[in-house]
């Protein structure tokens, strides 16, 4: 397997579909594999960049589409899911390449993580707390995480050093695990710190700071102007909604601010911008780490790069 990493507007969908689709010794063996948190959900199209039906009629292209967006789905399961994909693309003698800029999702296919269990009276309990002081955004929400945060520092600061005060899922998650297990949440598995060997070779496509953040801000621009608004508007409304974690989408859950709490358009806009562009900077923070990757040479074809991977004898 090869996973081709980077943050997000960096280009990574662009190539792998160019090596998925490239002539020679490969060509109609490459399959994708989406490593994005987002694309699981059903009809979350516009604000994720899922790759169209075209595309996906042209390449397989796999763990896109797997839930409605009404349901909560878990790393757990993706690793679930990625591990069948995996195992159907090695059956026809193909090669996986893998693609997208979860981190978390990623490390669970890579390094084969170990992840606890779930305590649901307890998440329940958690979210119903948040809910309870006011609207995502709010003012009341802020506080209400403020105080879920420095109760994880007292229980386990090391993931509360991990993890900020403004992530909901995973503050909500962390506070789950820790409190309905008694043990803290960061003891599980080896740690996102260690990075073992692995069967997976990994290239990163190297970010530009300036060019990511002007390709996020013409990103966010065509996004509006294909139905984003409209996408968000329909899901909402839809019989379930949008789960928890869905609705912290980059995109979506601004533009549910503006259709929900009145946020001014413009506004939710700009924030989707500022806050796609930090995501990309804690994307870069987080691959950066990790010494196993190969990073894309300015000089370098990343598709010639990928190819030469793909047709390494596999290793047992």
């Amino acid at each position: 397997m090869v996973a081709l990493v980077g943050p997000t507007a960096s280009g990574k969908s662009t190539v792998a579909l160019a090596a998925a689709e490239a002539p020679g010794p490969q060509a109609g063996r490459v399959e994708l594999l989406s490593v994005d948190s987002m694309a699981v959900y059903r009809g979350m199209d516009i604000g994720t960049a899922k790759p169209t039906p075209a595309v996906r009629a042209r390449v397989p292209y796999h763990l896109v589409d797997l839930v409605d967006p009404g349901q909560e789905f878990t790393v757990r399961e993706f690793q679930a899911e990625a591990r069948a994909a995996l195992a159907g693309v090695a059956g026809r003698g193909h090669r996986a390449l893998l693609v997208g800029g979860t981190g978390l999702y990623l490390r669970s296919v890579v390094d084969d993580l170990e992840f606890p269990g779930r305590f649901p009276d307890r998440a329940r309990r958690l979210t119903e707390e948040l809910d309870a002081a006011g609207p995502v955004g709010s003012h009341g929400e802020r506080d209400a995480l403020a105080r879920l945060h420095a109760r994880l520092e007292t229980l386990d600061p090391v993931a509360a050093g991990r993890i900020g005060a403004s992530n909901r899922r995973r503050l909500v998650r962390a506070l789950e695990v820790t409190e309905g297990s008694g043990r803290p949440f960061s003891s599980f598995g080896p740690g996102l710190g260690s990075y073992p060997p692995s069967r997976v070779r990994l290239v990163g496509m190297r970010p530009d700071p300036a060019d990511t953040d002007r390709r996020i801000a013409e990103r966010v621009e065509s996004m509006m102007e294909a139905g984003l608004l409209d996408e968000v508007r329909r899901l909402a409304a839809a019989p379930g909604g949008l789960s928890p974690t869905a609705r912290q989408a980059l995109g979506y859950r601004e533009l549910l601010g503006h259709l929900e709490d009145g946020v001014p358009l413009a506004e939710a806009v700009a924030e989707t911008v500022r806050r796609t562009r930090a995501f990309a900077r804690r994307q870069w923070a987080w691959f950066r780490r990790d010494p196993r990757i190969v990073w894309v040479a300015p000089h370098q074809d990343p598709v010639e790069l990928i190819l030469g991977l793909l047709a390494e004898p596999v290793q047992d």
